[in-house]
């Protein structure tokens, strides 16, 4: 079932882990996440792994007949094990031209659980919107609670100074993959 369509929503960049985590949740909402991107004709801008999360998220878009694009460093091709039944693969020189490459693709981010990648990668593009580099919106899909501990963070920050009221606000949150692609793509 579609969600209300945005016509500038063309490409949505999907951070996420190249592992799994410890519940089935994860992989499942990934998938479904996938799925409902292709359903809305978005294509998925990720990271190109096959594996985890990485690959749940493009396994999701592909089986519902979504476009998908990958964007992976040279160094790696073979550590990442690349998925290779993507409409494009795209290969950097190396990770600050993937990210700048998934940045320039992408009208709107989304975080799945992840590791210190995924970190670096929400971080960036929530950094960059606070410069005023894009006016894309940045979502976190929060699967049984994984990211609570950084929105803890996040919100201490803020108390103590450190971050703006409305910057700690930017970030769209959701545990459902529906809801979340419903706020991205109703983003002014």
């Amino acid at each position: 079932m579609a969600v209300p369509a945005q016509a500038r929503m063309r490409n949505i960049c999907v951070f996420a882990g190249s592992g799994a985590g410890r519940r089935q949740e994860y992989a499942s909402a990934a998938a479904g996440l996938g799925r409902l991107l292709a359903e809305n004709g978005i294509t998925l801008v990720y990271g190109g792994g096959r594996t985890g999360l990485m690959g749940a998220v493009a396994d999701g878009a592909l089986k519902a007949g979504g476009k998908v694009i990958g964007v992976i460093p040279t160094d790696l091709t073979g550590i990442e094990l690349e998925h290779k039944g993507l409409t494009e693969m795209i290969v950097t020189g190396d990770m600050h031209s993937r990210k700048a490459k998934m940045h320039r693709l992408s009208d709107a981010f989304i975080a799945l659980p992840g590791g210190i990648g995924t970190f670096d990668e929400l971080f960036e593009a929530l950094c960059w919107a606070q410069l005023g580099f894009h006016n894309k919106p940045c979502g976190l899909l929060n699967i049984k609670g994984y990211y609570d501990p950084l929105l803890k963070l996040v919100k201490n920050a803020a108390d103590e100074g450190f971050v703006r009221k409305e910057d700690s606000e930017r970030l769209l949150i959701s545990a459902e993959p529906r809801e979340l692609l419903t706020a991205i793509l109703a983003y002014k």
